[in-house]
């Protein structure tokens, strides 16, 4: 893009990091994605605040990049503008039962700070190979428990670039889905409110769904966590595994052997593979069960 040689120098002025042709497999838990025409990384709200404005002014797009746990880049790259949160200062307060932490902060760090505090209600996140930012941006969830239950207030930028402050009860949190998700405005910082518990009761509790998951999930594979939406009624896993399913495989994609619920890169991997396996699985399962599985995982266009 022409825009990319003068957004290049303003990134130097501004102080900003940044890298031309950066390979978006290296910063995905899939290992799969093309080059970014440019990938830059903020180390603070200030930083990402300008990023974002220096791409509207130039009217580039532009992808904002937390740990990339729950999404594929297209093997051809982003022609635009990919900015990555996980450099910048990882900043989390503990005040009574709340922690407010930034966006680029990993969900695991949040988790043991909680425990630390002792304070319980998170302990179902520990283990999500994801950021703050990305689990509110998609309201994330797991063993029962889901990020909308303990959110209490979100900070982001939104579309004009006005830096807001909502609580939880306006950002329209649905199953894996959040006003984020439908706007793309830029989730900053975030408030959680949790309850008061036992240290060491907390830290058991965050251990056994670890285990639970190393036990139950692939995690020796590149993924993106599971591929499809949970139907009403039914387990996703568990109907692809009824069609037969369980290590179909298309190029370097795979259903997984341990998990169906999961495609995984058994090494070189394309998104074509990955979306040539995920709409297989969906019309075999829509043959021999009935249902149309809806895919989880974010395709970046």
């Amino acid at each position: 893009m022409e825009c990319f040689e003068a957004m290049q120098q303003e990134f130097k002025n501004a102080g900003i990091p940044f890298f031309c042709g950066e390979p978006l497999a290296r910063h995905t838990s899939f290992r799969i994605g093309g080059p970014a025409g440019l990938f830059c990384t903020p180390r603070s709200t200030g930083e990402l605040v300008r990023a974002v404005g220096l791409c509207r002014q130039h009217a580039a797009r532009y992808y904002l990049l937390g740990r990339g746990s729950n999404l594929l880049f297209r093997d051809e790259g982003f022609d635009g503008v990919v900015i990555s949160t996980c450099e910048m200062r990882e900043e989390i307060v503990v005040k009574q039962n709340c922690i407010t932490a930034s966006s680029g902060v990993s969900l695991n760090r949040i988790c043991r700070a909680a425990a630390e505090h002792s304070l319980t209600g998170l302990e179902f996140a520990y283990g999500i190979p994801g950021s703050l930012g990305g689990a509110v941006y998609m309201n994330a969830g797991a063993y029962g428990g889901e990020m909308s239950g303990v959110l209490h207030t979100v900070t982001f930028l939104d579309g004009e670039g006005r830096i807001l402050t909502k609580p939880a009860g306006q950002l329209e949190l649905g199953y894996r889905t959040s006003l984020f998700s439908r706007t793309g405005w830029c989730v900053l910082k975030a408030e959680l409110c949790l309850a008061p518990g036992e240290r060491e009761t907390i830290t058991a509790k965050m251990e056994q769904l670890l285990n639970r998951r190393r036990e139950k999930q692939p995690l020796e594979y590149p993924s993106a966590g599971s591929t499809f939406k949970r139907p009403e009624g039914a387990f996703a896993g568990a109907l692809i595994e009824q069609s037969g399913l369980r290590g179909a495989q298309m190029g370097g994609a795979a259903v997984s052997e341990k998990h169906c619920g999961f495609i995984v890169n058994l090494g070189g991997a394309t998104c074509a593979d990955v979306l040539a396996l995920a709409e297989r699985v969906q019309q075999v399962v829509k043959e021999r069960t009935g249902y149309m599985l809806e895919k989880e995982i974010r395709v970046v266009e």
